[in-house]
């Protein structure tokens, strides 16, 4: 009998095994053309996602010269949109006083990828709606059926399910794989990371 640890890691190659890469290269290709246009990109998650997209930003910023923010960095001003505006507009709303634009993206990482119906993680949908206005590029890494935001682009990665139990951990763990895949890429890397610079 497999110990569950067995049967996770045999779920996590199973997940590796179905990824579209595909869509992770068109992802690639898009964030090179959001630098070359001096666009920035807007990282939105909540939750354990939004933990991922404060350490994506150091990377690609970092590691691709991108200039990045994610608005969940900022808890001053989340805590009063969210007290003054409500919750729902937080990231729409930040994104309007940062004069989001078409040279700039929108990156969502999300387990549901939002959904206005089941009032699930709206204040993506909004932000996703106001990036749509703006001409600004959305990009995304996202789990089960991709909510709006796989509804919303085709530079979103749905991360497969294999195990209808685990797919929030599974999920939010692929952005982070897929994340350090960009910055690794050679279209996006712009500086060595310290470990692979001290060989």
């Amino acid at each position: 009998m497999s110990s569950f640890s067995r049967t996770f890691m045999d779920e996590v190659i199973d997940v590796s095994n179905k990824i579209d890469c595909d869509r992770i290269e068109t992802i690639a290709r898009g964030l090179a053309q959001v630098r070359e246009n001096q666009g920035r990109v807007f990282f939105l998650g909540v939750g354990g996602s939004a933990g991922n997209c404060g350490h994506a930003v150091n990377d690609f910023r970092k590691i691709c010269g991108i200039e990045c923010y994610a608005p969940t960095d900022n808890v001053s001003e989340l805590t009063a949109r969210t007290n003054d505006e409500g919750f729902e507009h937080i990231f729409s709303a930040w994104l309007k006083t940062s004069r989001l634009g078409p040279k700039d993206a929108i990156f969502i990482f999300s387990v549901g990828g939002g959904n206005s119906e089941k009032n699930i993680s709206v204040n993506l949908v909004h932000a996703i709606e106001f990036a749509k206005e703006r001409g600004a590029t959305i990009f995304g890494v996202v789990g089960k059926d991709g909510g709006h935001t796989g509804k919303s682009s085709s530079n979103v990665v749905i991360i497969p399910t294999v195990n209808a139990d685990h797919i929030t951990p599974i999920t939010e763990a692929y952005q982070a794989v897929v994340w350090h895949l960009l910055v690794t890429h050679p279209a996006l890397k712009f500086n060595e990371t310290k470990w692979e610079s001290t060989k």
